[in-house]
């Protein structure tokens, strides 16, 4: 037990000195701050989500208002940031909290992991975190230092689990838990590092079981790597004036619920579509190909712009808007898109302003 109890004041002496205490979400440390950041952090590192938790909580600074706001705003303001379902989760999980929690987050785990998206680890942050509670947490870099430290091993994934869970609530203080709960993400994050570890500065160096045998770079455990997939897509880029046509996802893999230009597999799905919807074009333009990568899947993209002579009409395609790049409406458009529309944007404004010269 000494030694448990040492792991854990380490720790915590290491944090009072180096820790990360100027997280915006950390300086007004409320259930509502902290869920919104540990949602955005699953799967995505901290600097990128900085930047997209301050957008937010300006945005939605309270649960009252992001539960009146529509999913196209939520997923305007997440554009860029991926795993789009993270906020389709948010928006379900504001409504469940105004409407059967009187607007009040829930502070006890059973309700809480039951709350769209919530796993074990968000809902123990949300605790330790939002409202000082005694909760373990479980993240990517706490695993990492528990494996390497403890030197875990186990024939299946879920063995794996289960050990870490018993692991880290054996060294898991019932006083101070949001400030050891830090530390330990922090140590995985800064210092115990996936290939390049910097033992040498790391507070539980001495007691580390890996670091004494020197076996380290063993731990975590290799999994099969993941299959990429990879597909060619056409981007079919309608302007007219200041408006780009834009269809609405309405499938459940990638991009959902998110706007986008009309996608084709090849080139003769593009000319039946302009075909079928009557296109009369003023301008094309192919623009430079570009890879984009999902998670597993490649995307090579391949943009074709054309300007049209007359706006068509949309009213039989269903879920497609016309966008207005000089005042645009609050829908949630995927990165690339979004990167394509604001060089289109940036064109057609620079044009505006040399005509009227």
């Amino acid at each position: 037990m000494n030694s448990l109890f040492s792991f854990s004041q380490l720790a915590l002496n290491w944090y009072h000195l180096n820790g990360r205490k100027n997280l915006p979400w950390k300086i007004k440390e409320n259930p509502y701050n902290i869920w919104i950041a540990e949602v955005m952090l699953q799967q995505t590192q901290v600097n990128t989500v900085i930047p997209y938790y301050q957008k937010f909580i300006n945005n939605f600074p309270n649960i009252n208002i992001l539960e009146k706001s529509s999913i196209n705003k939520i997923l305007n303001i997440w554009s860029g940031l991926g795993y789009y379902r993270r906020a389709h989760n948010i928006y379900y999980t504001a409504k469940i909290i105004v409407n059967k929690f009187n607007s009040v987050f829930p502070n006890n785990f059973y309700n809480i992991i039951k709350l769209p998206g919530i796993g074990r680890t968000t809902a123990g942050a949300i605790l330790s975190f939002g409202f000082n509670f005694y909760a373990c947490i479980l993240d990517g870099n706490i695993k990492r230092v528990l494996l390497r430290y403890f030197k875990i091993h186990a024939n299946t994934k879920n063995e794996i689990e289960r050990k870490l869970w018993a692991a880290i609530e054996l060294v898991t203080p019932i006083y101070n838990t949001n400030k050891f709960n830090q530390a330990i993400m922090d140590i995985g994050s800064l210092i115990c590092l996936k290939s390049k570890p910097k033992c040498n500065i790391c507070p539980l160096n001495q007691t580390c079981m890996s670091l004494s045998n020197n076996d380290w770079s063993t731990y975590p455990i290799n999994v099969k790597k993941k299959i990429i997939s990879k597909k060619n897509i056409f981007l079919l880029i309608i302007q007219y004036k200041n408006y780009i046509f834009l269809n609405k996802n309405k499938l459940k893999n990638i991009w959902k619920g998110l706007y986008y230009f009309p996608i084709f597999h090849n080139q003769l799905e593009v000319l039946i579509w302009k075909k079928n919807n009557n296109i009369k074009i003023k301008n094309q333009k192919i623009f430079s190909s570009f890879l984009h990568k999902i998670s597993n899947l490649q995307l090579f993209c391949i943009p074709i712009w054309i300007e049209i002579k007359d706006k068509f009409c949309i009213h039989k395609i269903q879920n497609a808007i016309w966008f207005d790049i000089i005042d645009p409406q609050y829908v949630g458009i995927p990165f690339p898109i979004k990167k394509i529309i604001k060089n289109i944007s940036r064109s057609f404004l620079q044009n505006k302003k040399d005509y009227i010269k």
